[in-house]
């Protein structure tokens, strides 16, 4: 049976440059709401996408600094203490479940991810677009909840309290359960895509590392979500029918319930993270001009975090009741998950060795991400090791531990992705200046916010409580103060990105001068992405290969200039 390779000998390519401000793209040749909302078109769903994780993100941010205002003083400061009790809670269900998990994956990943394949669209357009209606179903039903009684259980619903209380719990875990469908129709749309959509010659050793974190996180997707959706189906049960699963009162077991839950919400961390470290992968290689170290090795490590990351949920109940032995174990793998990750660390660090570094703000974030999120991963260690996390177990050294991962790492990956893909999504350039400006506050702003919070967690102070005594004070004051620097550091980055889609300066096809198949594309893409079908003869990150060697196809509508076989193309480089 032929290689891909070998086929490729026998096609006839041509070289299609780019254009710059292409008369039809993706945005006008089908307009209207109604276009909108029935389109089919892996980008548009994107962008609704990344519409819609932006505006969840603001209300859990502002939920957020209300409870940090509120913790500007040891007793009452301006809310009642279930208020303060619902608003964490909601802040860090919507945070979780509508921001952090869909935001790399369903908005950048939708967008860029066929491109990158040098596909049309997805596997599944349809089955893509009830994806998005069902995050925005599931959203809906969880938002309901705010108005009907509102939820004081926490992010994770830990039973017998969720099975017990007032409130609207069954109303939210319905509306989780809803978005996790969503999540699962996704992962198994981008697997397919990956595997059956790929260019002529984009064999698995040319597959960008994006490509290859969202197949990683694919898989967690398929396999973690329908835990939690039995799980919070159960606990609805369990509230309108009174079946006794983790309500000892009823017979029920709650550390089941624990079980059930982190044996999802651990690998979540990692469907919220290893698509952070695909975009690193390629910022990194885009603004050094040097092919990324270690290849294989970063590809793999981000299927062995999905692997191992299924092994670990024992760590979040340490203090539990759990066997000796099981916590043993537990740590040793939480010990072990850490390898891989130290393995895409010193890749990155190499191919930033001696590399022609251009200090632009995507690289800036990426260059936050590393500081913040080594802080997250170290202190990772400290949680996973027995004796310290029993000390260390509900303090604010968790909840530091927790943002340190997912704000450090993954919404600063997922802003250096957003201002790295900007000119290609919109066709306008931002502001450089208020950009790096921007950066600069956030990383200000954010160890403002929480480097006090390790401080308070090691002297003991416990999360979630509405009270706290004097001597914690000036940690939360600080932290508070953080708080105001991070969220206007973020309204400035939403104020010149949306600035720029009115005002900016028309983006240049390949403002980076990338290698990678998305930026050899027009901007703004056609509807179908390509006017040609691509054909791959290099890596996305071979900068020694002549641009060139990056814009081939295979004709569709005429255009181009004279073909040549690949064999001649490649006779010419060397």
């Amino acid at each position: 049976m032929a290689t891909a390779e070998s086929n490729l000998e026998k096609f006839q390519v041509q070289r299609f440059e780019p254009e710059a401000d292409p008369e039809k793209h993706y945005l006008n040749e089908e307009t209207g709401l109604w276009a909108w909302l029935t389109t089919v078109d892996h980008k548009k769903i994107g962008l609704m996408y990344l519409a819609s994780i932006t505006f969840f993100f603001f209300v859990g941010g502002i939920m957020a600094l209300l409870v940090r205002t509120e913790l500007w003083t040891p007793a009452k400061t301006f809310i009642e203490a279930n208020t303060y009790n619902q608003l964490f809670t909601l802040h860090g269900a919507i945070m979780v479940f509508l921001f952090l998990v869909p935001s790399v994956p369903a908005a950048l990943g939708n967008f860029f991810l066929p491109i990158q394949l040098g596909a049309k669209d997805v596997a599944f357009p349809r089955l893509n677009l009830l994806s998005y209606y069902l995050y925005l179903a599931g959203a809906f039903i969880a938002i309901i909840s705010i108005v009907n009684g509102g939820i004081d259980t926490g992010w994770t619903f830990y039973t017998p309290y969720s099975s017990t209380t007032g409130g609207a719990v069954t109303t939210m875990v319905f509306g989780v359960f809803v978005i996790g469908f969503s999540s699962i129709l996704t992962g198994v749309n981008f697997i397919t895509t990956i595997h059956k959509m790929r260019a002529p010659g984009l064999t698995w050793d040319k597959l960008s590392l994006f490509s290859w974190s969202l197949y990683a996180t694919s898989i967690i997707q398929i396999m973690a979500t329908p835990v939690l959706a039995i799980t919070l189906a159960l606990v609805g049960m369990e509230r309108l029918l009174g079946i006794g699963i983790f309500d000892p009162a009823l017979g029920g077991d709650p550390v089941l319930f624990q079980h059930f839950f982190w044996f999802y919400s651990h690998p979540a961390v990692y469907i919220m993270i290893v698509p952070g470290f695909g975009i690193v992968s390629e910022v990194i290689t885009t603004f050094s001009r040097k092919h990324i170290f270690g290849y294989w090795a970063i590809a793999l490590s981000s299927l062995a975090i999905a692997f191992i990351g299924f092994l670990v949920w024992g760590h979040h109940m340490f203090v539990s009741g759990q066997a000796s032995l099981a916590s043993m174990v537990f740590s040793f793998l939480t010990f072990l998950v850490g390898i891989p990750t130290g393995i895409k660390m010193f890749n990155w660090t190499a191919t930033l060795y001696k590399g022609s570094i251009d200090l632009k703000s995507p690289l800036l974030y990426i260059f936050g991400f590393f500081f913040l999120f080594l802080v997250g991963g170290f202190t990772g260690i400290v949680l996973g090791s027995i004796g310290l996390n029993v000390h260390l177990h509900d303090t604010y050294y968790v909840v530091a531990h927790f943002h340190f991962v997912m704000v450090g790492g993954m919404v600063m990956a997922f802003l250096a992705g957003v201002h790295y893909w900007w000119p290609k999504m919109t066709g306008r350039m931002y502001n450089e200046t208020m950009a790096k400006i921007a950066c600069g506050i956030i990383f200000i702003g954010f160890n403002a916010t929480f480097l006090p919070q390790f401080v308070m967690g090691s002297l003991g102070m416990p999360r979630r409580y509405f009270n706290y005594i004097e001597q914690f004070q000036p940690f939360h004051q600080a932290s508070t103060i953080g708080s105001y620097i991070l969220g206007f550091g973020f309204v400035m980055i939403f104020y010149y990105l949306v600035k720029s889609i009115y005002t900016g300066k028309k983006a240049p096809v390949n403002p980076w001068g990338s290698r990678a198949l998305e930026w050899q594309v027009n901007s703004l893409p056609p509807l179908h992405n390509f006017n040609y079908t691509p054909v791959i003869i290099n890596g996305p990150y071979d900068y020694h290969k002549p641009m060139d060697e990056f814009q081939l196809g295979l004709a569709e509508t005429g255009h181009g200039e004279e073909a040549e076989t690949t064999d001649e193309i490649e006779a010419k480089a060397e």
